[in-house]
């Protein structure tokens, strides 16, 4: 058996969870990154007796565009599934039962869901620090669980929360702007999972393309590029309740 990770992560909070679970299951993982814009996805292929972790972070509690877009092209053949989406703090919403009809519509048969919590990619003070060692033993031992399934060979599939029709989804909103410490090293046109950084001059960037990812603010070696502090202050705000207090990682076997 193949084991793989297929990963949307663009700020690394939903790859940091999906490594918590994949490191207790069995085999060698083969990582799929979902926010490379020149993997041609079509062309992978998994088989019948394959175990994929899927694992996307949640965007106004759906699943963000783009990972939905290339997980769909994947020829999953009835290879096994766990997914995995990874919130911060918020909700989570129709993200993971989104995920659920994707990876199915792709041919992966799903045995075990999750929504873990990881650092809000925006408003970084919610969630800080988390994934953490809590969570880190919880997926663990739930990732164990997800084994003894395997071994039994039982491939059920659990009932997943969330709506159908699912929310609609939200516009980008908050596209990061490269300040005076930019010395156009081209890195955020390299990282960028949808290619709406200018190739010539990275100081341009696509409104319309850009889905508020802030991969070009996490991979930024010269910390150049950032939101708008007003606007960055007023999500903070309207977070403040709904992430004040410590949400737990929810498991579906």
């Amino acid at each position: 058996m193949k084991l793989y990770e297929i990963c949307f992560s663009p700020t690394g909070g939903t790859k940091k969870a999906a490594d918590m679970l994949a490191d207790k299951l069995t085999g060698e993982i083969r990582p799929i990154d979902l926010t490379d814009s020149e993997t041609v996805f079509s062309d992978i292929s998994l088989e019948e007796g394959d175990l994929a972790v899927i694992a996307v972070p949640s965007y106004g509690g759906r699943v963000p565009q783009p990972a939905a877009e290339r997980l769909a092209a994947i020829q999953g053949n009835g290879a096994k599934a766990v997914l995995l989406c990874v919130y911060g703090n918020r909700a989570y919403e129709d993200t993971l039962v989104e995920l659920q009809d994707i990876a199915k519509q792709a041919g992966f048969r799903v045995i075990a869901a999750a929504a873990a919590i990881a650092e809000h990619s925006i408003a970084r003070q919610f969630a800080a620090g988390r994934p953490d060692e809590q969570d880190r033993e919880q997926l663990h031992t739930f990732a164990e669980k997800i084994q003894n399934k395997l071994d039994a060979e039982n491939i059920s599939e659990p009932e997943i929360p969330g709506n159908r029709p699912y929310k609609q989804g939200g516009g980008a909103g908050m596209v990061p702007k490269p300040d005076k410490n930019c010395v156009k090293c081209g890195l955020c046109v390299q990282e960028c999972p949808v290619q709406a950084i200018d190739l010539h001059n990275p100081k341009e960037v696509d409104g319309k393309k850009c889905i508020s990812c802030m991969r070009c603010v996490s991979v930024c070696p010269h910390y150049a590029r950032k939101v708008n502090g007003m606007m960055l202050a007023a999500v903070g705000m309207a977070l403040k309740k709904s992430c004040a207090e410590r949400k737990e990682n929810e498991l579906y076997i």
